[in-house]
């Protein structure tokens, strides 16, 4: 039943009869397309998550066996076990599959067993923009009549909803993410580097140990880099890599670049340009000069893959965006309610000025911090990115992985920023996003909200975390009182 490797691949024999996986995580974002493609290929999966969400609902829809809550006992009868990096190593369910003697891969490791399997494994990373870049390179490979593969960390519609697909064909469209270096472990023939920036600094400490590990996966690279040639940290990293080198970028010095950009509301135009020669025009339904970036990115690798300019063309004009992706929520009343997976403040920085230029009344951004580390060491840009806001309002921290060791909290970060709108409760603690917290966190906002909003405004939710569902709920809310 496993697929053929086509590479030397560390963990290549770890799927030799096996016919049982579970997932322990399941419904987390970078299990979901593993889950599609391991399932496609036919294996019998299983899994576990502590959250429900609308992505746990569609494992089941795609026959998998789900536990509510991680116990022991729900890796009986499994071949190998797969976890994500966000299970804490007190989970009972982790501990179990540990002492079981059943083959254990981390998420990462289990990617970079499929990537194998492909002779031409595109690979997408970069601090920011992997998600958008990874979803319209697959858009556009999904208007020719190769059977691709793909790997997105977001959902995609023209996926059907999904963020994984199994093709038959050699070519694999992989979204690649440096934390903690998981990315070193997949299999490129083709690199793509969006940027590079400091992130994720509670492992890698420095910027230079962040621009060490993306030149690490350059040289991992088979064929070719395609790297963001206006950006200084990117080509520092693979300054000197001794591989076939294309550049994209805003710059005319680059391979692939656009000139006439012009945006209006979630519509964006351009011309673009390789070596110095117009392709054609473009038009897609995503704002911002970022994703002008991430669409020349997407351009480079599918022309270089041999893919017509109207193929590209066709598939823009389709793309709505990657799911959490400046994604439209609803239009009600007057009110455009977006929400978008930015995290980071360099994210949060390019997102709220794409904002403030679309023509809304007032930006109101809706902030739910991740993680105590990354709000603590980032503290002073995140108050700076997000004053570009009419509006700030923030929810508790979410800390995810981590726990509130450090003493951070949302509070904090409110107090720093003028005019922002914080709901504290009275006693703040690390476990302050336990589900009834959150659940409350989430009312007040909703409420303030609700007396808040004029005609004309944007309110965009942001994180990585849960905040999406607080903007659904207010979309609801909001098309049901109109």
């Amino acid at each position: 039943m496993a697929a053929e490797n086509k590479k030397n691949c560390e963990n290549s024999d770890i799927l030799e009869g096996k016919r049982h996986i579970h997932f322990i995580g399941i419904g987390g974002s970078g299990m979901f397309p593993l889950v599609q493609i391991v399932r496609s290929k036919g294996y019998y999966v299983s899994g576990s998550d502590n959250n429900e969400t609308e992505t746990l609902q569609a494992v089941r829809n795609m026959g998998c066996e789900v536990f509510f809550g991680q116990r022991a006992e729900n890796i009986r009868g499994a071949d190998l076990i797969v976890y994500t990096a966000a299970i804490m190593s007190d989970n009972p369910e982790l501990i179990a599959a540990k002492e079981s003697g059943i083959p254990l891969l981390e998420r990462a490791q289990m990617l970079g067993v499929v990537s194998s399997w492909y002779e031409n494994a595109i690979c997408i990373c970069g601090t920011h923009g992997k998600t958008t870049a990874t979803s319209m390179l697959t858009q556009i490979f999904l208007e020719t009549d190769e059977d691709i593969s793909c790997f997105i960390g977001g959902k995609l519609k023209a996926l059907g909803g999904g963020s994984g697909r199994a093709g038959e064909g050699n070519t694999f469209v992989c979204e690649s993410c440096e934390f903690e270096d998981h990315f070193l472990k997949l299999y490129p023939d083709t690199v793509v580097i969006l940027n590079v920036d400091a992130d994720h600094l509670d492992y890698f400490k420095t910027l230079d140990n962040i621009k060490k590990s993306f030149r690490k996966f350059a040289e991992k690279a088979s064929n070719m880099l395609i790297i963001n040639g206006d950006d200084e940290n990117t080509v520092e990293s693979v300054h000197g890599v001794d591989k076939k080198m294309v550049m994209f970028g805003l710059s005319e010095r680059n391979d692939y670049f656009a000139k006439n950009i012009k945006m209006k509301g979630l519509e964006t135009t351009f011309d673009a340009y390789r070596r110095g020669e117009k392709m054609g025009s473009v038009t897609m339904h995503v704002a911002g000069t970022h994703n002008v970036m991430n669409a020349l990115a997407a351009i480079a690798a599918a022309d270089l893959n041999g893919v017509p300019f109207e193929k590209m063309q066709a598939a823009f004009a389709k793309f709505t965006g990657a799911g959490r992706r400046f994604e439209k929520i609803a239009y009600a009343r007057g009110i455009t309610v977006v929400d978008d997976y930015a995290h980071h403040p360099a994210e949060l920085a390019a997102v709220l000025t794409e904002a403030k230029q679309c023509g809304f009344g007032r930006v109101i951004a809706v902030f739910q911090p991740f993680t105590y580390s990354r709000t603590k060491i980032l503290f002073d840009d995140f108050v700076k990115c997000l004053q570009i806001a009419d509006m700030v309002v923030l929810t508790d921290i979410m800390g995810s992985r981590e726990k509130n060791d450090i003493g951070i909290y949302t509070r904090d970060l409110a107090k720093a920023i003028p005019g922002c709108i914080f709901f504290d409760c009275d006693n703040e603690t690390a476990d302050a996003q336990t589900a009834k917290r959150k659940e409350e966190n989430f009312g007040e906002i909703i409420d303030f909200l609700l007396k808040e909003l004029k005609d004309g405004d944007l309110v965009i939710t942001l994180g990585c975390g849960d905040a999406y569902k607080l903007s659904k709920k207010l979309g609801k809310i909001l098309e049901s009182e109109e």
